[in-house]
C-alpha cells in the first residue's frame, strides 16, 4: 500500500491551501460560513448563532482514546475541543463547550502548535470536533502548521449542519469527514435542536461529504486514511427518525458507509424540560436499529 499523504499537503505544494484559508477567513467580515448566515462581522467581535467571533475557543486537546476504533487505534485521536456550536440541542452532553462556551480563546498560531503538539504524542489524526462555526480560523492555523511539519490526516467531526458552498472549499484540506445525521423530520429537528431545515442540509452535506472522499479506506494497522463516517445518536420514542436515516445512507450515500449507531442517550442540559425526552435507550431499541442496518445492506457498524 503506498504511503498515505494528507490532502492539504498536496495543496500546500500548489498555494491552493493558503488562497482555500484566506478565502474563507474572508467570511468572517459577514459571516456566510454556516447556514445561518448571519452576515455578522466576526472580525469586529460581532457575534451570531454560533456566539464565537475572530477568536476562537479551545476547551481542551488531547489524545483521545474514546472515539471511533478507525481514529483512536492505539494511540489515540488527536482530538480538538472548539467551544460554540451552530446548534442548540436542548439535550447535549456537552452543553458546557457546546451552550455555554467554556474553554480558552486561542490565537492560530497557538492552535496550530496544538495540531504539532498532538502530532508529536503520537496520535493518528487531528479529530476537529465542533468545527462548522470556526473553520476559518482553523484553515489558517493548518497553513501555519503544515510548513511546520504537520503530517497528520485531518478529521472534520460535525454536527452535521454544515453549508454546502463551505465544505466545497473544504475538499482536499479534510480526509475524513465524521458528521452526525440527527433527525430525519425538519419540524422534531426545530424543536430540540433549534435549527431550521436541518434533514435536507444534513443529507446535502452528507451526499458533498462522500463525494469528496468517498467510503472509509483503512490503512494497514486498520487506522482511517480516508473517507466517511456516520454517526447516528438513538433518541427517546424514535424521534430521531433512525429507519429514515438509515435508508438514506443505504440508498443514497452507499451500502458501504461507516456508520456508528449510538445508545448513549442521556438526558441533559435541557431535557428535563421535554418529558418525551427524560427515558433512556433500551437494549431492545438498540438492537431493533442493528437490525435495521443490516436489513438495509449496511455492514460496516461500530458497535
Amino acid at each position: 500500500m503506498p504511503e498515505f499523504q494528507p490532502g492539504y499537503k498536496i495543496l500546500q505544494g500548489s498555494g491552493e491551501l493558503q488562497r482555500r484559508a484566506e478565502q474563507l477567513f474572508e467570511q468572517l467580515s459577514a459571516c456566510s460560513l454556516c447556514p445561518w448566515q448571519c452576515g455578522v462581522n466576526r472580525l469586529r467581535g460581532e457575534t451570531g448563532q454560533c456566539r464565537s467571533a475572530a477568536q476562537v475557543r479551545v476547551y481542551s486537546y488531547m489524545a483521545h482514546h474514546g472515539e471511533e476504533k478507525p481514529l483512536r487505534g492505539t494511540k489515540g485521536s488527536g482530538t480538538i475541543f472548539f467551544s460554540g456550536c451552530n446548534m442548540h440541542c436542548q439535550y447535549c452532553q456537552n452543553s458546557e463547550i457546546s451552550q455555554e462556551d467554556y474553554g480558552m480563546p486561542v490565537s492560530n498560531e497557538k492552535l496550530a502548535g496544538m495540531m504539532l503538539e498532538l502530532q508529536a504524542q503520537g496520535c493518528h489524526n487531528i479529530n476537529l470536533v465542533s468545527p462548522s462555526h470556526v473553520i476559518a480560523q482553523i484553515a489558517i492555523a493548518l497553513v501555519i502548521a503544515a510548513k511546520q511539519g504537520l503530517n497528520l490526516p485531518i478529521v472534520y467531526n460535525t454536527g452535521g449542519y454544515d453549508k454546502l458552498e463551505t465544505l466545497q472549499l473544504l475538499e482536499g484540506m479534510v480526509d475524513n469527514y465524521m458528521p452526525d445525521m440527527k433527525y430525519s423530520d425538519e419540524i422534531i429537528a426545530h424543536k430540540y435542536s433549534r435549527v431550521p431545515d436541518y434533514p435536507s442540509i444534513n443529507q446535502s452535506a452528507v451526499k458533498e461529504m462522500h463525494r469528496q472522499v468517498g467510503d472509509l479506506t483503512l490503512d494497514g494497522r486498520s487506522i482511517a486514511r480516508r473517507g466517511l463516517l456516520v454517526r447516528h445518536l438513538l433518541l427517546p420514542a424514535n424521534l430521531a427518525g433512525t429507519h429514515a436515516i438509515i435508508n438514506f445512507l443505504a440508498k443514497e450515500i452507499s451500502k458501504q458507509t461507516y456508520l456508528n449507531l449510538m445508545d448513549q442517550y442521556h438526558p441533559e442540559y435541557n431535557a428535563k424540560d421535554y418529558s418525551e425526552l427524560l427515558q433512556l435507550i433500551s437494549p431492545e431499541e438498540y438492537q431493533q436499529a442493528l437490525t435495521l442496518a443490516f436489513s438495509a445492506g449496511l455492514e460496516r457498524l461500530e458497535r
